[in-house]
């Protein structure tokens, strides 16, 4: 059975806190990509195609962990805690909106042996 662990964690920069946002993120990635159980964390930007015109917030990490207790671990991390704090709830902070969402590759009813 897969143990593996998706995440997609997407951040709206508020006017003008796009370059500042991003640089901020990217600070987090040397040390998340040390983490036991990370197997991708790599944060990425929004880029215009005809082929992929969906909603989307304008920052996002892509991120693979071996499981959701290495997930779990990671978001307890005062680094990563900070962040959400100093970034995202503070008044002042250059997120205007977030949203953080994890998800599985099992499919529904999957009925493999736990190895």
């Amino acid at each position: 059975m897969s143990k593996k662990v998706y995440c997609i964690a997407q951040f709206q920069p508020k006017e003008g806190k796009a370059k500042e946002l991003f640089a901020v993120l990217q600070s987090l990635e040397p040390n998340s990509n040390r983490e036991d159980g990370c197997l991708q964390y790599i944060v990425t930007r929004h880029i215009e195609s005809p082929f992929a015109d969906g909603k989307s917030f304008s920052i996002a990490f892509n991120e693979i962990w071996a499981d959701m207790e290495s997930f779990e671990a990671h978001c307890q991390r005062q680094e990563i805690k900070g962040f959400f704090e100093q970034y995202c709830a503070a008044e002042n902070g250059l997120a205007a909106d977030w949203n953080v969402c994890v998800y599985t590759d099992e499919p529904i009813g999957f009925d493999a042996p736990n190895c």
